[in-house]
């Protein structure tokens, strides 16, 4: 039996221990814990294949419901109310979502594959490899459709800001986008000739996709920042992509106009 990996347990139970007592969760949380539970069960037996497909099916649809924020019982606090961070920007928000990253925890729990380790000089390597490609694409394609501009700056609420984007959003975007799906993905094609390139460009391809309701610009730049972290996830690991999603989050958030120019 696979030892049950305590540290990130331990998390899971204080992080959320901590919103259930400040009255950011309420018992309707017990709906999607439980069916997550299910999921994973069914995904971590090995008797019954079309048993851990559907454990396997099931999960996709809580982690869409979960990003979406269609699930009750999570009071998402607003930690940052609406205000321009540059005169020109449109106006800025930011949520500490409690449901968001219980995708993260389960992926990390159920499929400890998705963290293949690599050595730290790789990692490193492929990290700013990553976020030269991510940046040169993502931020040079925004500046050319006049979406945002070169306004250096950092805001009071910056810490606040970078805290949540590691925690709560890129390390739950990588570990699902690129760890579950184009590693997954690499798995299954494995015997194909470019198959993890295929699964680098549908994974992108996702990733932009997931960015629809942000307009098509947002997609497309989405998409192309995507190819940037699945090359970091491919030579670089789990750690390479977050590290090279979170680089040019901040990049975007203290050089450039954030989140973006006002029409």
């Amino acid at each position: 039996m696979r030892a049950l990996p305590w540290p990130y347990l331990a998390l899971l139970t204080l992080g959320y221990g901590l919103a259930l007592s400040y009255g950011q969760l309420s018992l309707q949380v017990i709906t999607a814990l439980s069916l997550l539970i299910i999921s994973g069960l069914a995904v971590l037996q090995t008797r019954t294949p079309y048993l851990r497909y559907a454990g396997h099916g099931l999960f996709v649809l809580l982690a869409l419901a979960l990003a979406l924020h269609w699930l009750p019982g999570f009071h998402n606090g607003r930690a940052i109310a609406p205000e321009r961070l540059t005169a020109d920007a449109v106006p800025f928000s930011m949520y500490l979502n409690l449901d968001k990253p219980l995708i993260g925890f389960w992926l990390l729990l159920v499929c400890p594959w998705i963290a293949t380790r690599f050595n730290w000089r790789a990692s490193l390597g492929a990290t700013l490899m990553g976020l030269a490609l991510a940046a040169m694409g993502a931020l040079g394609g925004a500046l050319l459709l006049g979406m945002i501009a070169w306004a250096p700056k950092w805001p009071a609420q910056g810490w606040l800001w970078l805290l949540n984007n590691l925690l709560l959003v890129t390390l739950v975007e990588e570990a699902l986008f690129r760890g579950y799906v184009q590693g997954g993905l690499s798995r299954w094609f494995k015997q194909l000739p470019y198959g993890q390139t295929l699964a680098l460009v549908i994974a992108s391809l996702l990733f932009g996709l997931a960015h629809f309701a942000a307009g098509w610009q947002w997609m497309l730049l989405a998409g192309i920042a995507g190819l940037g972290y699945g090359l970091a996830y491919r030579f670089g690991g789990l750690g390479a992509a977050i590290a090279t999603h979170l680089g040019l989050n901040v990049l975007h958030f203290v050089f450039f106009t954030y989140p973006m120019l006002m029409p």
